[in-house]
């Protein structure tokens, strides 16, 4: 019997050059799991509730982590954030804000609304690895929960994406 997949990382920014640099610094931090981005809040959104593209849930499976920026167009990473925790078949999924944002307040309400963790996107291609590096070794190796199985919830989490 082959190996279970594993589940992706769902990144959600939308500068392209962060992007990027995050995709490379995986590879070289040795992450195996496939790196699922989004531009936007509606997207992420979107993606968790199994909506529209992100239906087909062989081809956009439930993420194992999220990772979120916070200032996005349209819907910001706080937004998203709130939702996620107020969603029962989502609210157990991992996010880790990643942001360049060092604002102390910044920092207060992403924890008080859920976050697992904040992190400020590095400044350099190898401090970003070395980030990447030790994302992995902890919440992609270590934490017990950011493996555990998240069922299918697309009919629960496509209802709370509507109200």
């Amino acid at each position: 019997m082959p190996a279970p997949a594993l589940r992706p990382i769902l990144y959600a920014e939308d500068e392209p050059d962060d992007v990027f640099f995050m995709i490379r610094a995986c590879k070289h931090a040795g992450i195996e799991s496939l790196i699922q981005t989004v531009n936007d809040g509606h997207e992420v959104i979107q993606y968790l509730s199994g909506q529209g593209k992100y239906a087909d849930r062989n081809r956009y499976p439930m993420p194992r982590l999220v990772l979120l920026d916070l200032h996005m167009p349209d819907l910001s990473g706080f937004d998203v954030l709130q939702w996620i925790r107020r969603t029962p078949a989502v609210a157990m999924i991992p996010v880790l804000v990643l942001t360049s944002s060092t604002i102390q307040s910044d920092i207060d309400r992403a924890s008080e609304l859920g976050a697992n963790g904040y992190l400020v996107k590095p400044g350099s291609p190898e401090e970003f690895v070395t980030m990447t590096k030790a994302l992995r070794d902890y919440w992609l190796t270590q934490d017990r929960l950011s493996g555990k199985t998240v069922e299918e919830p697309v009919e629960a989490a496509s209802k709370s994406a509507e109200s």
